[in-house]
């Protein structure tokens, strides 16, 4: 049985999908076989008459897997909107049942299989079920993606509480400078603010740069993949 993976954020747009395809690449090349999931993606386009989860297509290519795009995505739906908030536009009815036996499915395949959530844990899947209660039924380890600037240590220390009082096991935060932005004067104490204060491992900090293959890019995402796998006992979910 694989390990497994979970990746969310502090907030939508901190660059998850960017961070979760570097760690994929970064795998595959070390020689771990590993697959992404992505259980629900909203705003959708359509094409063909078929909804095109963007994001769940470019972590499957950076996987360099062929597996089912029904199997690494088991939902999507047309509306930019919370996952359960877009399947009720569609009438469409989400089943943890379906995404869990599909993760349980991947976990036996492959060394890693690395989810992807939509926002944050807070976001509902559906009705009042939250991604943190899918991580917490997944029984699966968790790395946060955050922003590197000002406001990231409110936003990132509250997500680290909410998944600890609920049990859920942290390995640690990635900074990801997800726009090019002037550095204001947090970037440099945020990493060491949220080390202390909220006693997480600052597993790495990832720079802009455009092309997401560069040598910088691939010799971040190792040392990151280096420091998750220090904590081998806590990817056993």
């Amino acid at each position: 049985m694989g390990r497994g993976l979970f990746i969310t954020g502090t907030d939508t747009g901190v660059g998850k999908t960017f961070v979760t395809a570097g760690i994929l690449r970064s795998l595959n090349a070390m020689g771990y076989r590993s697959c992404p999931m992505k259980p629900a993606e909203t705003g959708c386009a359509t094409r063909g008459g078929l909804l095109v989860p963007a994001d769940a297509l470019k972590l499957l290519e950076a996987s360099g897997l062929n597996e089912p795009l029904d199997t690494v995505n088991p939902y999507r739906f047309r509306h930019a909107l919370a996952p359960s908030a877009s399947a009720e536009k569609d009438n469409a009815v989400i089943s943890k049942k379906k995404i869990i036996a599909g993760y349980n499915m991947l976990r036996k395949k492959y060394d890693f299989t690395i989810v992807e959530g939509s926002g944050g844990m807070m976001v509902p899947l559906y009705k009042k079920y939250l991604f943190i209660d899918l991580i917490k039924d997944m029984d699966i380890p968790l790395i946060i993606v955050a922003r590197p600037g000002l406001g990231t240590i409110n936003h990132t220390l509250l997500t680290l509480k909410a998944a600890r009082d609920v049990g859920i096991n942290v390995i640690g935060v990635i900074l990801n400078h997800s726009m090019k932005a002037a550095k204001d004067a947090s970037v440099s104490s945020n990493p060491n603010m949220i080390r202390s204060i909220g006693k997480a491992d600052i597993l790495g900090e990832v720079p802009f740069a455009a092309k997401a293959e560069s040598v910088l890019m691939k010799k971040t995402f190792r040392n990151i993949v280096n420091n998750i796998l220090l904590n081998r006992e806590s990817c056993t979910g």
